[in-house]
Order: structure tokens, then sequence, then C-alpha cells
């Protein structure tokens, strides 16, 4: 009689406050360890009509504290022990946190289940301190708030099996981690046909979280100043509590009949529509250094579609991968004019199927997700042997 099969081991990956369906999360990193063998669970917070399953990954959410004790940060975290307990519970091998406070369930649900913890780093978390604090007290107070972030993020790093980093220029406030893995946010593969470029008038587009240190001032000033029929299209949502200020802007400056706005689209939708617009916009502020070390998902999703790009000079992770791929204008995106000379420069149906043509390329080579995928593998081979690789992997 052949011996039982061992059950591949369980990854449950944590969210305070990502989607079901993250992108990144779930898309790419939960979809990679399910397609080499693992079986991978996502605790999120739940949302009315998620799916249970989703690219392999199993989905569980838990609710939040009901009225005002569940919404922002309050509700993330008074939903840590909720979700350290469902995460002690589920018998993984690994916890695969995703946010500062996730690390805090994850830390606490391994002493009492014994997994593994890895720390999945998606942004320069001290810096995104300042919006929380009160205005007239930053300057005092920010120095104090980063350096206890740091000092957090050090004390995690060290508890943990590994610190994945989404980019580059994230490892500073690891000291002594056991060990630091680049898996970068890059491009994941899919089926969208790029755009045709012809001529005619331009559509704009921006993908994903919107708000004003994202740009939107900068962008309707912009807008205001390219021809008059010049389109704004909006696929995401405004994540800053601005979005009656926008659009009150936007009539002001007699914008409105130029500008659509549609809601979060599941990924494939939101790429179909990104291969219909003309250029792309990326118009993160300065003065913020998670915007500096930036690398969001909205650069590689318009490369994809070859849409050549508008993009901050100042952003070193953007920056580099616009020179490097050849796929777009660099621009003082705090400068309306300048962006607006950059689609200016964009209006040739010519350069921009050649700029598109060449971010494609780049997206689909290396600044692909699948060297990253294999990455974050060899790291699992080590943490969490699948059946039959126990004994091959240090």
């Amino acid at each position: 009689m052949r011996p039982p099969i061992a059950e591949a081991p369980l990854v449950c990956m944590l969210s305070a406050a990502h989607p079901p369906t993250d992108i990144r999360v779930v898309g790419k990193q939960g979809a990679a360890l399910v397609a080499a063998g693992w079986r991978v669970l996502h605790l999120c917070p739940a949302v009315a009509g998620a799916p249970a399953q989703h690219q392999g990954v199993a989905i569980q959410g838990f609710p939040r504290a009901r009225g005002w004790r569940g919404r922002g940060w309050r509700g993330r975290v008074l939903g840590i022990p909720a979700l350290a307990r469902l995460a002690a519970a589920s018998g993984a091998a690994v916890l695969h946190a995703h946010e500062p406070d996730s690390w805090v369930a994850a830390l606490l649900a391994a002493r009492r289940s014994g997994a593994r913890v890895v720390l999945d780093v998606h942004e320069h978390y001290p810096s995104r301190l300042d919006p929380y604090l009160p205005a007239w007290l930053r300057p005092l107070l920010a120095p104090l708030a980063r350096a206890a972030l740091r000092r957090f993020c050090g004390w995690a790093g060290r508890r943990a099996a590994a610190v994945v980093l989404a980019k580059d220029g994230l490892a500073e406030d690891f000291p002594g981690a056991a060990r630091l893995v680049p898996v970068r946010n890059y491009a994941q593969p899919n089926a969208v046909a790029p755009r045709r470029h012809a001529p005619g008038p331009l559509a704009l587009l921006h993908l994903g979280a919107l708000g004003r240190r994202r740009g939107w001032p900068q962008m309707l000033e912009a807008l205001a100043l390219c021809p008059p029929d010049t389109m704004l299209r909006l696929v995401g949502r405004f994540t800053d509590g601005s979005e009656a200020e926008f659009h009150a802007r936007a009539a002001a400056l007699g914008l409105a009949p130029r500008i659509s706005a549609t809601p979060w689209l599941p990924y494939e939708e939101a790429m179909a529509a990104a291969a219909r617009a003309d250029i792309g916009l990326v118009l993160f502020q300065p003065g913020e250094a998670n915007h500096n070390l930036a690398l969001p998902h909205k650069l590689f999703d318009c490369m994809l579609a070859g849409l050549p790009v508008v993009a901050p000079a100042f952003a070193t992770e953007v920056a580099g991968v616009v020179r490097a791929a050849g796929c777009g204008e660099l621009v003082a995106t705090a400068d309306p004019a300048a962006i607006a000379a950059a689609i200016g420069r964009l209006a040739s149906p010519a350069r921009r199927q050649a700029l598109g043509a060449a971010g494609r390329a780049a997206a689909l080579g290396p600044f692909g997700w699948p060297a990253e995928a294999a990455r974050l593998v060899a790291l699992y081979q080590r943490l969490a042997p699948l059946p039959g690789l126990a004994g091959r992997c240090s």
C-alpha cells in the first residue's frame, strides 16, 4: 500500500486593509505560490460580495467593529486581535503579513501557533505618518513619530523569518533582519491588447488611488492648458476624502464635460479601459519620502497597455523605470505647465506608438513579474518546503 501523499503547507496572507482580491497580495504573490504547489489563504477585512476563492487563493474575511470604531486607523488597530486569532487558528506554516498592523497580528499569532512570519513591506511607512499628525504640530511631532516607527520596523524585522521588499530603497528600516528579499511590484503579464495609437483628440488616463498628494490639482490645471478636445479618464477612487473638492474645482475650470470617472474595476476591465486611452498619468507630488520610492501598479499597467506615461522626475524608482524602458516623459509634477507641455510632446501618434511599444516590451521583460515570483518561490522553498523538497532546501 502506498503511503499517503503529504499535504502541501498552508501559507496565510494577512491583510488589515488590503481588499480580498488585491493585485499584489492575491493576484501576484498568492497566485505564484499556488502555481508552485502551496496552499494559500488570504485573511482580510470582510467585503460584501467578495469571492470565496480567487486565482486559487482561498479568501476569508473578518468583520470590522461597527460605527466609528471600525473606520480608518481605529478600525485597523482594533481589528488586530481578531486577525491574530484567525491567523493562529489557520494552521498555516507561514504567516505572510502585508501592513504594519497585520505584522503585529502575525507576530502575536506566531507565538501561539509556532508559524514562521514574513513581513511584506509595500511602502516607506515612517513618511506615511505625516498626514495623520495635526498640521500645526507636524514639525515637532513628525521626526519623533518617524523615529518611533523606524524602531518598530527594526523590532518586527528581527522577529520575522524574512522581510519581503516591494521596491528598492526600503531595506534601511529593517536592520538585523534575518533575511531581506526583494520581490518588486513589477508588471504581471496579461492578455490585454496594447493600444494602437492614431490621430485624433487625446484621452489622458489616471488609474488607481487618487488624492491631492497624488496630483489631482496639478492634473486639472494641466488639463485646462491642453487643447479643448483633450479628455481625462479616471479609473479608481479617491482615498483622501477630496472627491467633492476635485469635482468642484473641475467645474470651476469648465472641465467637467471633459472628465469621466469610473470606480474600481476588476483588473481585466481596468486594463481594457487603459488600452482605450492615449497617455498614462503618474503625478505623485514631491515632499514625501514614500513618493520618492514609489513603484505603483499604475505605471506598469500603462506600460502593458502600450501607453506612454507622464511621470515625476523626482521619484527615484519610477524615473529609473521610465528611463530604462524609454517609455515616457519625466517632468516636475508640481508644475501644471510642465505636465501640459509633456502631453503636447506626446501629441504625435507615431511617438506615442514607439514609446508605448518600448514600455510594453520592458514590462514583459526586465520589469516583468515572473522573475520576482521566482524569488518569492525560492524563499518559500526555504521556509516551508513542499512535500518532496524537504531536505533539498536550506
